[in-house]
């Protein structure tokens, strides 16, 4: 390995961290997509506005906030070239402020969190956690969204003491997801514990405590990604599930050239809770910009669905690596291991979206890009997780594969992955966009 590879391995993994770093939830991760687009000279496109288009032109739409879906017009007729896409998700398992969280109890200023998707919640105990996420503000013109966020750590889950919890190293650490989730924020006092929490969100909305509508709010570790091993081999982040995809997606459509085909970056928030939403995978979204995109194009119905018949997803979310602490929980033939390449991943219960075509087609783009590549399959006498492969294949009419890159601890607070894994990502997927396979 010469010394411009590991380079590029450095760059691209410290990239994906910063990313990471800026993007503490879903919302603010579609913000960081939207401003590395607009960077890089696409146009931001309204769906209420009529679109125009032609060969050459790089446009995204933004729904929600946190869901993108951003766009390359190739040089070829998209009826004949069809579509190149690939598909991930901003959102990751956590926890949630809810509407009226804020509470006193016992002298402590509580907030009362609900749970969202299927986060491993003791990983969320004794850690620097903050705030970050929306509100809805009145103005003079209606109602304003805004970001917000608290980067310094503002709230705490603390562990029970091992003396009162004598078994928690035998049974595990649990949390009742009502009466011990609640973060602790502050020491009450005279002032309300809602009017509180609405001075602390109104301060960094710009806006008067009286003027703070609604909000939603995530709860993030503070603590910034980090290199870790004797060589700086793997990577520790929160998140690494899913916004290593999101970032080697973009990443690899900043860099696709000569495309022929009209590639796509769909990023998809609420995929950990069913992706069944106005901008989740499994509803309209994609399927709306596609469509007008070939309406924009001048193609009528037909020949759009012809674009469709030539087209192909790629579902990019990690997957599981080979942890030999826990080696009862893999499938001992389809063991995959952290800084070995890009994974594909089949089920035969269609919970992902990999046939034996498609499989053959991510193996031929793995090895036009000199990628390494893996391929995975659950154990058979455990469940198997899905991901918005098989939902939009299914929407759209189109064959689908699913990959990811290994990772360690999915749904931590705190997950691990590989430095190299994530270069070998963005080549593999700039090379499906260049017309590879």
């Amino acid at each position: 390995m010469n010394d411009d590879t590991t380079a590029e391995f450095s760059t691209n993994a410290r990239q994906l961290l910063d990313f990471i770093d800026q993007s503490p939830s879903p919302w603010h991760a579609g913000s960081s997509i939207a401003s590395r687009l607009l960077a890089a000279g696409f146009r931001r496109l309204e769906e209420g506005e009529v679109w125009t288009l032609e060969a050459g032109d790089r446009a995204f739409v933004v729904r929600g906030d946190s869901s993108v879906v951003a766009f390359l017009v190739g040089e070829g007729a998209l009826a004949e070239t069809g579509f190149r896409i690939v598909g991930a998700h901003t959102d990751s398992p956590g926890l949630r402020v809810k509407p009226r969280g804020a509470h006193a109890e016992s002298s402590m200023l509580r907030l009362g969190v609900e749970v969202y998707g299927g986060p491993i919640l003791a990983t969320f105990a004794d850690r620097d956690l903050s705030l970050a996420g929306r509100v809805g503000v009145r103005t003079e013109a209606g109602v304003d969204i805004r970001l917000v966020g608290f980067p310094d750590a503002l709230v705490r889950l603390p562990n029970l003491a091992i003396h009162m919890n004598r078994d928690v190293n035998k049974d595990g650490l649990k949390f009742n997801k009502q009466t011990e989730l609640p973060l602790l924020l502050a020491v009450a006092d005279e002032v309300p514990a809602e009017e509180r929490l609405r001075a602390l969100l109104a301060e960094r909305a710009g806006c008067e405590p009286k003027d703070v509508l609604s909000w939603e709010l995530s709860v993030f570790d503070t603590q910034p990604g980090a290199f870790w091993g004797p060589q700086r081999e793997f990577i520790a982040d929160s998140q690494l599930d899913n916004l290593a995809s999101c970032h080697a997606g973009l990443s690899a459509l900043l860099q696709a050239f000569d495309s022929e085909a009209v590639a796509v970056a769909a990023f998809f928030d609420h995929e950990e809770i069913g992706s069944e939403s106005h901008k989740g995978a499994d509803g309209a979204l994609l399927p709306d910009v596609l469509e007008r995109i070939a309406l924009a194009l001048g193609l009528d119905r037909v020949r759009y669905k012809q674009a469709l018949a030539r087209s192909f997803l790629i579902s990019a979310d990690m997957a599981h690596a080979y942890q030999p602490n826990f080696p009862q929980f893999y499938e001992p033939q389809h063991k995959v291991f952290v800084n070995a390449g890009p994974v594909v991943k089949t089920n035969a219960c269609g919970r992902y979206a990999t046939d034996v075509a498609a499989a053959a087609r991510i193996i031929r783009l793995c090895e036009e890009a000199g990628v390494p590549y893996q391929q995975y399959v659950h154990r058979t006498d455990l469940a198997c997780g899905s991901t918005i492969g098989p939902m939009t294949a299914a929407r759209l009419g189109i064959p689908a594969a699913d990959i990811g890159n290994p990772m360690w601890a999915m749904h931590s607070i705190r997950e691990s992955a590989g430095v190299r894994d994530h270069t070998h990502m963005i080549h593999l997927l700039r090379r499906f966009f260049s017309g590879g396979a």
